[in-house]
């Protein structure tokens, strides 16, 4: 059976708190520096982002993270007045290059809001509305069977199995969210994007996403902003630290909580900043 580990500061770390050497590079961020008009939000961030695995992004808030999120989906693209320099690469193609078609990247990302947010229709039509859209289901029948699948996936089947014509805005919070992650992983994305996926959710709604989290990153590459550092410790096997805009340190969950290399990582980890 395996183990938690306890360090001196409380911080409990999950199964499995560090990078898998067979687990090859998914995203690669090279030299990136982004502007809103005149003001830098980003600068020189070089961070490499493994598949299936969860990176999670740390700092204080205004540091970058959701910046840098948006950037990995293009979203940022319909932001008036922004400028960026430097190379994201997925699966070693540069997704700014001119020959890339946007919507069609965005395809391969999936997005979890910091609010759940699902649509104001019935919990089937929120799972099978993207994946219509983009030509993956056209009949009932397979339309039935993404929502069932979809639901076993996210644990909610059992919720839900009884209220699929219920409009998705009448769940509970926790239920909300997980609707929103069933509703991104049936467009079949190849990445999950999360930001603060947990902060609006009480602790045992908590509880079931990061258990859910644990068992999509055996399918998923998943990229998490999160405040909360036990949250970090116990769902992600690689952390970086943003601070001001500058990628500080990224490391191992493990080596992040127990070893920072960095005394600005460390004053964060240990309350001394926020």
């Amino acid at each position: 059976m395996t183990t938690h580990q306890i360090i001196d500061f409380k911080i409990q770390l999950g199964r499995t708190p560090k990078h898998s050497i067979g687990h090859s590079a998914k995203l690669q961020i090279e030299k990136l520096n982004f502007w809103y008009g005149e003001k830098q939000s980003l600068h020189e961030v070089n961070l490499t982002i493994h598949e299936k695995e969860v990176m999670a992004f740390m700092g204080p808030s205004g540091c970058g993270k959701t910046t840098l999120l948006r950037c990995l989906n293009r979203t940022n693209d319909i932001v008036p007045l922004v400028r960026m320099t430097g190379r994201i690469l997925l699966d070693g193609e540069d997704i700014n290059d001119k020959e890339v078609d946007p919507p069609l990247l965005r395809r391969r990302f999936g997005w979890v809001a910091q609010k759940p947010n699902p649509f104001p229709w019935s919990v089937s039509k929120n799972i099978t509305y993207g994946a219509k859209i983009h030509g993956l289901v056209s009949s009932r029948a397979e339309m039935d069977e993404l929502v069932h699948n979809t639901l076993v996936r996210t644990g909610l089947w059992d919720e839900l199995k009884d209220r699929l014509d219920e409009p998705g805005t009448q769940l509970s919070g926790g239920q909300q969210q997980r609707l929103c992650i069933a509703r991104a992983i049936a467009t079949q994305p190849e990445v999950i994007l999360m930001d603060e996926p947990a902060s609006a959710l009480d602790p045992l709604a908590t509880a079931k996403l990061e258990s859910l989290i644990d068992e999509l990153r055996e399918e998923f590459t998943i990229v998490m902003i999160t405040h909360n550092m036990q949250q970090a410790a116990r769902v992600s096997q690689r952390i970086a630290f943003f601070h001001l805009g500058k990628l500080i340190e990224c490391d191992n969950t493990d080596e992040i909580f127990v070893r920072p290399k960095n005394e600005l990582t460390k004053n964060y980890i240990m309350g001394r900043m926020g």
